[in-house]
């Protein structure tokens, strides 16, 4: 019987690791009170006899008593049953990632969609340095699958940080396959010579579900903790994190492990945003706050076209008057127009026609 050591608030387990079952310790916590939830849950590999290298070496596989299962049914019974206590903990808005390979995602995506998950993506981690296939009579397994789920279908809008992704990928909109070495080198925790786990995920796997689902902040549960993964990456990144882990020696490692992990500072920590996610800002707070008072004279990006600032953040040009955008796209001829974009004023001190825009993000700079 696994003892498991109960949080009495959420406060009390943020930053901490749960020890025992991860199901009693999900429902220990209060009900949706988890942003993100990143799960490495056993694959259920189904090894049969130890695997051995070309040179008769034998292959350090996963063969713990954690990844062992009577059945498939049973497996099943495991999987619905912490998948349900997840979907407890997950606010409205939250998201679960689940990572698996061939043995068991599917039949994890089919219970997912069976309680009620709505599927956002299935993501390929492709593996750049994978395990040969050293019996030779099967493909190179060179990829895990991560499912990425809402908690219920029409939930409210969840976290996803598009243009921080965008970032990381050099300005090209990231794709759903991610292609990442496997956790090795000086990253793999050792203990005595040994891994000390032998499904270590590796940093920048986690880097990324992090970053593209979360803020700072935000609450990351991680039922199947191991040695920590999820806890560094959360912690360097300014996010809370609880950890539920069984096994003592995998808690105590990543207990140590976190602890040396240092959080960047808060403008470390800010990524990219577009700017619908910015906060609005009306051109006639510009106006009222005196950064272009009323009587200013606006102009396009050729200086020919003018207009002036009115009192209530309208302006007027010739015959049309009214928004920032109607008076831009009468003056353009065009059907619609960016009027943050469209028009300039000048600098007072080097004379030069710069963008409006320059002074909304003056105000949101001030407002963030």
């Amino acid at each position: 019987m696994l003892r498991v050591m109960r949080a009495r608030t959420l406060e009390s387990a943020i930053g901490t690791i749960l020890e025992g079952d991860c199901v009693a310790g999900m429902n220990s916590l209060p009900p949706e009170c988890v942003d993100v939830v990143f799960a490495d849950p056993p694959y259920n590999l189904q090894l049969d006899g130890e695997l051995r290298r070309p040179n008769d070496t034998v292959v350090d596989a996963v063969d713990d008593g954690w990844d062992q299962f009577a059945d498939f049914a049973t497996y099943d019974q495991f999987t619905r049953a912490w998948l349900t206590a997840a979907k407890r903990v997950m606010k409205p808005n939250a998201t679960i990632w689940v990572i698996g390979s061939y043995h068991n995602i599917y039949r994890v995506g089919t219970i997912l969609q069976d309680l009620g998950y709505w599927m956002l993506n299935d993501v390929i981690w492709r593996k750049s340095n994978p395990m040969p296939n050293f019996r030779g009579r099967r493909f190179t397994n060179a990829q895990e699958t991560l499912l990425w789920c809402a908690r219920d279908r029409g939930a409210p809008s969840h976290t996803f940080n598009h243009h921080a992704m965008k970032a990381l990928n050099d300005d090209l909109q990231m794709r759903s396959d991610w292609l990442l070495p496997v956790c090795a080198g000086h990253e793999r925790i050792k203990v005595d010579g040994k891994k000390a786990h032998t499904t270590q995920k590796p940093e920048a796997l986690l880097h990324r579900v992090l970053l593209s689902s979360s803020e700072k902040n935000d609450v990351v549960l991680d039922p199947f903790f191991g040695t920590g993964t999820t806890g560094a990456v959360a912690k360097r990144l300014g996010r809370r994190w609880i950890g539920l882990e069984r096994d003592p020696f995998y808690a105590r490692v990543a207990r140590e492990r976190i602890a040396a992990v240092q959080q960047g500072d808060a403008e470390v920590l800010e990524f990219s945003r577009g700017k619908r996610e910015e906060p609005r800002v009306p051109f006639g707070h510009v106006v009222e706050r005196g950064l272009l008072p009323p009587g200013s004279v606006l102009y396009d990006a050729r200086g020919t076209a003018r207009a002036k600032v009115r009192v209530d953040g309208t302006i007027v040009a010739d015959n049309a008057a009214g928004s920032i955008h109607a008076v831009g796209a009468s003056v353009a001829g065009l059907s619609a127009c960016n009027g943050w974009a469209f028009w300039r004023y000048r600098e007072p001190k080097s004379g030069q026609l710069l963008p409006i825009d320059n002074l909304r993000s003056q105000l949101r700079a001030e407002m963030n």
